[in-house]
């Protein structure tokens, strides 16, 4: 069982079947793909990850799981070795933010221009979508994931308990 309240955040199988519908878009051939993650099996990113995958399978995709670390400052140097090694992928992606922000960089120090998108809307990963670096982003809106939970305990508190909190997806929308 879990002592959790609510869940306020996107719901990420589903945001990760909304990449892999995205990905399908960019490359409606199929084909091999990398998908990045900083930590495999970690709650948060791991479903977005089995969301794409799902989808892509289904469409005959080969995907490519590359752990890519939980630091950024080894995420670069991790996609740039896999790219380097991989030059005859259709696509690179990422499930996490770090990850997101070094793609388009990665493929480009990789001599690699294929379709690329990930998560998160940190301000390269804006910029490298902005100057064709990268296709997409998906954002999740991180906004109503603080501002809401702050409001659900207050009135949860100003209520004695009686106001449960309920769980809320603050969806996603596709940069």
């Amino acid at each position: 069982g879990s002592n959790r309240l609510a869940y306020v955040g996107q719901a990420l199988y589903i945001s990760g079947q909304q990449m892999g519908a995205e990905i399908a878009k960019l490359i409606p051939g199929g084909g091999d793909i990398a998908i990045f993650i900083a930590t495999p099996g970690t709650g948060n990113i791991q479903p977005r990850y089995d969301g794409a995958s799902a989808v892509l399978k289904s469409k005959g995709f080969t995907i490519h799981e590359v752990a890519t670390g939980a630091t950024t400052a080894l995420e670069g140097p991790a996609e740039k070795a896999y790219l380097l090694g991989h030059k005859s992928i259709k696509g690179a992606f990422a499930v996490d933010a770090g990850s997101t922000e070094l793609v388009g960089p990665s493929l480009q120090s990789a001599g690699l221009k294929v379709p690329s998108g990930g998560f998160d809307t940190l301000g390269n990963t804006l910029s490298n979508i902005q100057s064709g670096l990268m296709d997409f982003t998906i954002y999740q809106d991180p906004y109503l994931q603080g501002f809401l939970p702050v409001l659900y305990m207050y009135m949860y508190n100003l209520s004695g308990g009686t106001l449960t909190p309920p769980d809320t997806d603050t969806g996603l929308t596709i940069i």
